[in-house]
């Protein structure tokens, strides 16, 4: 599944948007690589990235929600440690079976889409809620 940033994904916080565009990027490399038939080398490279990144990505998320006592932060952060639960199970597949074919389709399809219908309906809303409040 191929995921192709748009503007219509920006939320309004620069931080956060510069976030999101080299997630999309790293996504993309791993689509590339599969349509070159290397994505078993590329989604150890995507897993290894998202294992560090998102964590980063997600505090600043939290700490603007909480600073602006964002009503939806439980919730928007329990979307984000299932992701993270998700990203651990695929790097603990990757150790114990290698870049199978399956993994690598199910890394592709499960953490793109996930990615693209958070942003659009999670992190929009915030973006909405930053909006009303006068903070973007």
């Amino acid at each position: 599944m191929s995921i192709q940033w748009t503007d219509e994904l920006l939320i309004g916080v620069s931080e956060i948007d510069s976030q999101h565009k080299e997630l999309f990027s790293r996504f993309a490399r791993l689509f590339t690589a599969c349509g070159e038939g290397k994505g078993k080398e590329e989604v150890l490279r995507l897993l290894l990235f998202l294992q560090e990144y998102v964590k980063e990505h997600f505090a600043a998320e939290e700490r603007l929600q909480m600073r602006h006592a964002y009503p939806d932060y439980a919730v928007h952060k329990g979307e984000h440690t299932r992701f993270m639960s998700d990203v651990e199970r695929l790097a603990n597949e990757f150790k114990a079976e290698g870049a199978t074919l399956s993994l690598v389709i199910m890394t592709n399809k499960t953490l793109a889409s996930w990615l693209l219908q958070h942003i659009k309906r999670t992190d929009m809303a915030f973006a909405t809620y930053l909006r009303t409040q006068g903070a973007v």
